[in-house]
C-alpha cells in the first residue's frame, strides 16, 4: 500500500473517535494508525507508534492476544470479523469492542501485512425502527444472564424466528444475541471480581451463569487477556502470577 493511500485512509479514520484503525506489516509493526489508537496507547503522536509492535505499545496481557490474532491473519490468511473483546483505555476504564482484521496483499496476491479496526460498542440505537421488536429480548438477557437461557425460546416468546432475531440484533446492536449474553456475563464477573477479593473464582463463575469453571476461565482470558486470578491481582494491586520473559521477536513468543 502506497504512502499516499495510507495518508488518505488515515485522514478518514482520524475523524472517528470510537474506532481504532491500524495497518501492520508482516512482522506486526505498525505502518499506520489513526489518532484514536494513538491516544489509547498513551502516545502523543503517530510518529511514536509507527514501526513499533503491539508488545511495545499495549499492556502485555492484551498484546499477546493481539499477536495471536495477527498471526492467524498474516500466516493463515484468515479474516477476523466482529470479534468481541475487552479493551483497556488510558484512564483504566474497560470497554467492549468489535475487532475486524483482514490480510493486506500485494499485486501478486502475497500477504504483506494486515489492516484492521476496533469499533467501540456503545449504547444500542433505541431510535432504530426495529428496536422495539427485540428490546424485550435484549433486556431479558441483561437481567437474567445468571440463569440458563434458551435464545430460541426467547425468540418464540417474542413471536419471531431466531434467524430474524439474530439479523435484527446485528442491525441494532451490531452484534449477536449470543455476544450480548457473553458480554453481560463477563461484565457481571468483572464487577464481582473487582468488588470482592476473597470470593472464589468458581463461585463467581457459577453466579454469572457458568456451570463449568474451566470454561469460564478460558473465555475470560480470551476476552480480557488475563485469567480471572490475574485480573483480580492486577485490579487489587497484588502481585500477579509470574509472566514469561519478554519476547525476542513478534512470533517467537507464540511458538512460531
Amino acid at each position: 500500500m502506497q504512502n499516499v493511500e495510507l495518508n488518505a485512509i488515515e485522514i478518514l479514520f482520524d475523524e472517528l473517535s470510537d474506532v481504532a484503525f491500524f495497518v501492520k506489516d508482516r512482522d506486526g509493526r505498525y505502518l499506520a494508525a489513526n489518532r484514536t489508537l494513538v491516544r489509547r496507547c498513551g502516545l502523543r503522536n503517530k510518529q511514536e507508534i509507527v514501526g513499533k509492535t503491539v508488545l511495545e505499545v499495549h499492556p502485555r496481557h492484551l498484546a499477546q492476544n493481539y499477536m495471536a490474532q495477527d498471526r492467524e491473519v498474516i500466516e493463515a490468511g484468515h479474516t477476523i470479523s466482529k470479534h468481541l473483546e475487552l479493551h483497556l483505555y488510558p484512564n483504566r476504564r474497560h470497554g467492549w469492542c468489535l475487532t475486524h482484521k483482514t490480510p493486506l496483499r500485494d499485486d501478486a496476491g502475497a500477504i504483506v501485512g494486515l489492516v484492521g479496526t476496533s469499533h467501540d460498542l456503545g449504547l444500542a440505537d433505541d431510535h432504530h425502527p426495529v428496536y422495539r421488536q427485540i428490546a424485550s429480548i435484549a433486556q431479558h438477557i441483561r437481567d437474567n444472564y445468571k440463569e440458563p437461557l434458551c435464545l430460541n425460546q426467547l425468540a418464540q416468546e417474542a413471536g419471531l424466528p431466531l434467524a430474524r432475531v439474530e439479523r435484527l440484533f446485528q442491525r441494532v446492536f451490531h452484534y449477536s444475541p449470543r455476544q450480548l449474553l457473553l458480554q453481560s456475563r463477563l461484565n457481571g464477573a468483572l464487577a464481582l471480581i473487582e468488588a470482592d477479593q476473597t470470593r472464589s473464582i468458581a463461585d463467581i463463575a457459577n453466579d454469572c451463569g457458568y456451570s463449568d469453571h474451566s470454561a469460564f476461565s478460558r473465555q475470560f482470558k480470551a476476552l480480557t487477556g488475563m485469567t480471572p486470578v490475574q485480573y483480580r491481582a492486577q485490579h487489587h494491586g497484588a502481585r500477579p502470577p509470574s509472566a514469561p520473559a519478554p519476547a525476542v521477536s513478534l512470533w517467537q513468543e507464540l511458538g512460531a
